[in-house]
């Protein structure tokens, strides 16, 4: 069965198109006039082996705001379009991922009740902008966006690090490997995991 989610979305601030294929290989096209962003939508993609294309136009001359919430609202949308009734995936799914003297951990539950818990980013960068066009403080506001429209549980904590790049790229790459482990077939599970039969 194809896990394919295809989601356009157009606002007064932005037009996103998300295309995904959960079964993918790491191919990605990514293009939101927000460099740093396409750079961690481009490592998201990879490190959660999906097919991925992004195409965002936004007011960016404004500032990165609403193109990168927009286009992460679309990209939720799209990976619970693909999970369809989610017979037979894993369900839960974790990662650690190290970045140099960053040590990031994300876990996922598949479980349709969207909850973001995001904790451990230093203060100090709160009002750091990465690359001269990605206010640190966005990823938070990625994460949250993305859990409430994939409708899934996520947990983003990060353990240690002093460099906002290294930082927000582990939280990335940790939240695509726990996705890709919660999402993947269970060859031991046919149904729903879940003794609600439902998720």
């Amino acid at each position: 069965m194809s896990r394919v989610g295809k989601v356009e979305r157009t606002t007064k601030e932005s037009s996103i198109r998300v295309e995904l294929d959960l079964d993918g290989s790491g191919q990605v096209e990514v293009s939101t006039g927000v460099p740093f962003y396409d750079h961690m939508l481009h490592s998201f993609g990879v490190h959660g082996s999906l097919d991925l294309k992004i195409e965002a136009q936004g007011d960016v001359h404004i500032d990165a705001h609403h193109t990168v919430e927009d286009t992460a609202i679309v990209l939720g949308q799209a990976i619970r379009e693909a999970l369809g009734d989610k017979k037979g995936i894993r369900r839960f799914g974790d990662a650690w991922i190290p970045m140099d003297e960053t040590l990031a951990h994300a876990a996922i539950d598949v479980s349709g009740r969207p909850y973001c818990v995001h904790v451990g980013e230093p203060e100090q960068f709160n009002a750091f902008t990465i690359g001269g066009n990605y206010p640190f403080v966005l990823t938070r506001h990625v994460f949250d966006s993305l859990s409430f429209h994939a409708q899934i549980a996520l947990h983003v904590r990060v353990i240690h690090g002093r460099d906002p790049h290294h930082i927000a790229e582990a939280e990335y790459k940790a939240v695509a490997r726990a996705l890709r482990a919660a999402t993947e077939p269970d060859p031991r599970a046919g149904g729903i995991p879940s003794t609600k039969g439902v998720l």
